[in-house]
């Protein structure tokens, strides 16, 4: 969420970098400034009638204890309008802030400097290529046929028991979900990241916390007698472990990694391009998260980039860095790198990972602050990454390594599966 002080005091650049969002509310902003200002001019008369109201009591009460009883009792009926006038300002206070809170909300993060224009995914910009596509044997297969070739992974199953979206892993293709997820776990915990187990349910002050609400509830499933949301992502309940904290300077950077199923609606998905493991309402992911300093978050998001990007490489995958542009972005993001792997047999990119820098923006949700050496508390910088997304790390594998004679192992994974080839 935006600092209302901070648009008040930018309110050309905050116009500005909305743009770039191709942000279709721009009048929102001069509305929270003029609440604003209503804002504080009836916080001053509160205050001001409070300090009377106290000067008033205090004399009143001099004047009761020197025995001059019809001077305090005059006094008192002349400010005995204050409690009124009081208690409608105060009311007024608090149907401003709550406008003013309604309407903040609604404001997207400002993109980065860095950040591209441009409204659609064909406009981001690719900032990096490694690799060369896989040589495929000829009448090469799509994962979901080799999925049901080799009998590793059941979709029609997951429909019987729940719905489409909910694959059944067998045999070698759930040995091989296992693999990554210690894979991954094991290269995030050698970086530096502190492994977490997380609850996979969160209340809706932490789904506020990181922005997924208001924006996604339409995403999220919801378990409404206890009002609980399925996470998304472990990046809402690992971020929001520092909901209302005072870090100390020198605790900065925080890194935390954490494995967890993850759940969405993906309400209006269909399509080809949703196939098979495309685009799936569960699925296993492991998250990295860093708290920073804001000094060095930009620095920090170039870092979880190239880590996330030395996961792919140790795998053998080919694949691409794109620069969101504005209109791409997520609502809660400054800039946002995403990590596409090459499908040789759908021949398409596959998103695996997305990388951000939340800025101050869900800090300011959060209230997670630090103290710096000068004592005084300030918004720290969240990002997070998916380090790795399985569903598509798994279709990318199956893809690329599939040979006339089964689907090869990537070497790195070879001591976590046990085995070097499904067939």
């Amino acid at each position: 969420m935006l600092q209302v002080n901070y648009i008040r005091e930018n309110r050309e650049k905050v116009l500005e970098r909305l743009s770039v969002r191709n942000f279709k509310q721009p009048e929102l902003v001069d509305e929270i400034i003029k609440i604003d200002e209503d804002r504080r001019a009836t916080q001053t008369s509160l205050d001001n009638l409070s300090a009377e109201a106290n000067a008033a009591a205090k004399k009143i009460g001099d004047l009761m204890r020197t025995g001059q009883k019809d001077e305090a009792e005059a006094i008192k009926a002349q400010t005995a309008a204050h409690k009124e006038s009081i208690k409608n300002l105060t009311e007024k206070l608090n149907e401003l802030e709550t406008a003013q809170f309604n309407l903040t909300v609604q404001l997207p993060n400002l993109p980065y400097e860095l950040v591209p224009n441009g409204s659609t995914a064909e406009e981001n910009e690719v900032v990096y290529l490694h690799g060369r596509p896989a040589e495929l044997p000829t009448k090469a297969l799509p994962h979901w046929e080799l999925a049901a070739k080799y009998d590793i992974i059941d979709f029609e199953l997951g429909v019987k028991i729940t719905g489409a979206g909910f694959p059944v892993y067998k045999g070698k293709g759930a040995r091989l979900q296992r693999a990554l997820i210690n894979f991954f776990l094991d290269r995030a915990t050698a970086a530096g990241y502190k492994e977490m187990q997380v609850p996979h349910l969160v209340n809706a002050a932490s789904g506020f916390g990181t922005g997924q609400l208001p924006d996604k509830e339409g995403q999220m499933y919801h378990a409404t007698i206890d009002d609980l949301y399925l996470i998304p992502t472990a990046e809402v309940p690992v971020t929001n472990l520092y909901r209302d904290v005072i870090l100390k300077e020198e605790d900065l950077p925080i890194k935390n990694t954490a494995y967890t199923p993850c759940f969405r609606r993906e309400a209006g998905s269909y399509g080809a391009h949703v196939r098979g493991l495309n685009r799936l309402h569960q699925f296993d992911k492991v998250e990295v998260v860093q708290i920073t300093h804001p000094d060095k978050s930009y620095e920090t998001l170039e870092e979880m980039s190239q880590y996330v990007q030395s996961l792919l490489q140790e795998l053998g995958l080919h694949y691409r860095v794109l620069r969101l542009c504005g209109g791409d972005m997520g609502f809660t993001s400054a800039m946002t790198y995403d990590m596409e792997v090459w499908s040789a047999a759908q021949e398409r990119w596959l998103e695996v990972s997305s990388v951000s820098n939340f800025e101050t923006y869900q800090a300011n949700r959060l209230k997670l602050r630090f103290k710096g050496k000068e004592g005084k508390a300030q918004l720290a910088h969240s990002l997070n990454g998916s380090a790795l997304a399985l569903p598509r790390i798994v279709a990318s594998i199956l893809e690329n390594y599939q040979t006339e004679n089964g689907i090869k192992i990537p070497e790195a994974l070879v001591k976590y599966t046990g085995f070097d080839r499904i067939d």
